[in-house]
């Protein structure tokens, strides 16, 4: 199966010169930790509710500040015609629980989550990938620092 049959379209996009504030309020709407962001039609970061605590608020960022300011840049993601087995071993590998999805024209289309890919009948391959996720040593453990 491929990860457009399971991957979620209504996707907002967040604008770099947004405030962080207004971030966390789509996130807070959404019940959504993660929004992809996009400038002249092109994915050109991501922002999670850590980066907003980390970045933002641990560094002394004010509401106010920018999405730019605290956003990652190097952004993963997968294209719409994978298929599941390989954004599952990917994302183990990258241990991360979500992926944008793009089109092979680079467009971002949707973005998938170990658990939209668990509930679609890959949970024996969703769980391989959360063990990898879960690995100690990944980019955001407490054990590297």
């Amino acid at each position: 199966m491929r990860v457009s049959h399971c991957m979620t379209n209504d996707v907002e996009i967040a604008n770099p010169e947004q405030s962080i504030r207004e971030a966390a309020e789509i996130m807070a709407r959404l019940d959504a930790g993660v929004m992809p962001v996009g400038e002249n039609d092109r994915l050109v970061g991501i922002i999670t509710d850590r980066d907003i605590a980390v970045r933002g608020v641990a560094k002394g960022r004010g509401p106010d500040a920018k999405i730019r300011d605290v956003m990652s840049t190097d952004v993963k993601y997968c294209y719409e015609d994978e298929e599941i087995e390989d954004v599952l071993r990917n994302m183990g590998d990258l241990q991360v629980r979500r992926l944008p999805v793009l089109s092979r024209d680079k467009r971002l289309i949707g973005i998938v989550s170990l658990g939209d890919l668990a509930t679609n009948g890959q949970a024996a391959d969703a769980g391989e990938a959360l063990s990898g996720i879960s690995k100690p040593g990944g980019e955001h453990s407490q054990s590297m620092h």
